[in-house]
């Protein structure tokens, strides 16, 4: 009965880049709620007693972080082509954000498995290459011991299994990375939490780190869709 009250799900791509990365996800949220609304798009509200526009979100991204591969799903009254979903979003996000696709929904967000990252840090010794060293050495441990926040506190976890790095260049006096690493329901970390395991095992502490996230994948390393 409820499908009878919206005519489409879209789930529209996005980067969220430069400045804006330093709000939070629920900031986001109320940004993304306000710029549907300014969009003019004939989004369709939940029922109840506060009706709300629905909006959800694949993968949540860390505070700091910045991405060229994000998604939000929203439901639509009345059926628009998806190039004006896109269009009418940009002339009302703020700068940072941009639509660049809109699709109909193939994956639930349950199908998310990893995510790949392009890492860069610059440290004080200006020494990238043996900063590369020490973390190849770093990953080649048996297990790599951490602690994670969750919502019933802290408890220790194994990452090893759980990242890889994919690529390490040195470029212009930085250590460059493309790590991969869980994500999703059911296990999901951020490279956040590798790369300080690092710098409290070895010192090797960056003086400036920058994270895009590239791609989300599902089990097969396909992306998602």
């Amino acid at each position: 009965m409820a499908n009878e009250l919206y005519e489409m799900t879209v789930r529209v791509f996005y980067r969220k880049l430069g400045r804006i990365k330093y709000i939070s996800h629920l900031d986001l949220v109320r940004c993304v709620s306000r710029c549907l609304k300014r969009s003019g798009l004939p989004v369709w509200h939940t029922l109840g007693f506060n009706p709300h526009i629905y909006v959800t979100f694949a993968l949540p991204l860390a505070l700091g972080y910045e991405s060229e591969c994000e998604s939000m799903d929203f439901r639509l009254v009345q059926a628009l082509p998806l190039q004006q979903v896109v269009d009418r979003l940009n002339q009302v996000f703020p700068q940072g954000l941009e639509a660049y696709r809109a699709a109909p929904v193939v994956q639930k967000p349950e199908a998310i498995a990893w995510a790949e990252y392009e890492i860069t840090q610059e440290f004080g010794q200006g020494r990238p290459e043996e900063a590369g060293q020490a973390l190849e050495a770093f990953c080649v441990q048996p297990e790599i011991l951490v602690m994670k926040r969750t919502k019933k506190g802290e408890k220790q976890l194994d990452v090893k299994p759980l990242f890889s790095i994919l690529e390490r260049e040195c470029r212009e006096g930085a250590l460059w990375l493309r790590m991969r690493t869980a994500a999703g329901a059911q296990k999901n970390i951020n490279p956040t939490l590798v790369l300080d395991a690092f710098a409290a095992q070895t010192g090797w502490r960056a003086d400036w780190t920058r994270v895009v996230r590239k791609r989300i994948l599902n089990e097969s390393l396909e992306d998602f869709q």
